[in-house]
């Protein structure tokens, strides 16, 4: 008797299923798919598609990352995706961290010194000078636009992504 091999159907959906993760991969940064160390050819491959702009040269190059995709384990790479696409849990608990620095700095000035202890290269003028516009604006009852900034300083002076 032979073994439950996978049908046409199943095969051809998985094969679907990697070259859609292939064109995902395409959309993350250079630098993340560097990071990724994926296999010379499929590095390679995304590269070159990254160049093309016929929709149809476009069209074969993800059908090579599709198959060039059958060699390599796809668990990392939707991994990366996710953390980029901030779909893992990772990157929703450094949100809800960041958010939570935002609203103690804006609440406490002593919230400045622990970020500044828990952080030693932050830029701490910048954050002050942040911190008093996002104060300002919440008493003004303006648009949020000093406290989005106050989180991209937090995100960038924590390295995250």
């Amino acid at each position: 008797m032979q073994p439950d091999l996978p049908s046409k159907t199943q095969r051809k959906r998985a094969m679907a299923e990697l070259q859609s993760l292939g064109e995902s991969l395409l959309a993350l940064p250079s630098a993340r798919v560097s990071a990724l160390a994926l296999p010379e050819p499929l590095a390679d491959a995304l590269a070159a598609a990254r160049r093309i702009a016929s929709r149809e040269a476009r069209r074969r190059q993800l059908q090579y990352i599709g198959r060039l995709m059958r060699t390599v384990d796809p668990a990392p790479i939707r991994a990366a995706i996710a953390e980029a696409e901030g779909r893992s849990a990772a990157a929703r608990a450094r949100e809800r961290q960041l958010r939570d620095w935002r609203a103690r700095l804006i609440a406490d000035d002593a919230a400045l010194t622990e970020f500044a202890r828990a952080h030693p290269g932050a830029p701490l003028q910048a954050l002050r000078a942040a911190i008093r516009n996002a104060r300002r604006e919440i008493a003004t009852g303006g648009a949020p636009h000093a406290q989005r900034a106050l989180y991209r300083l937090l995100r960038e002076a924590t390295g995250a992504p």
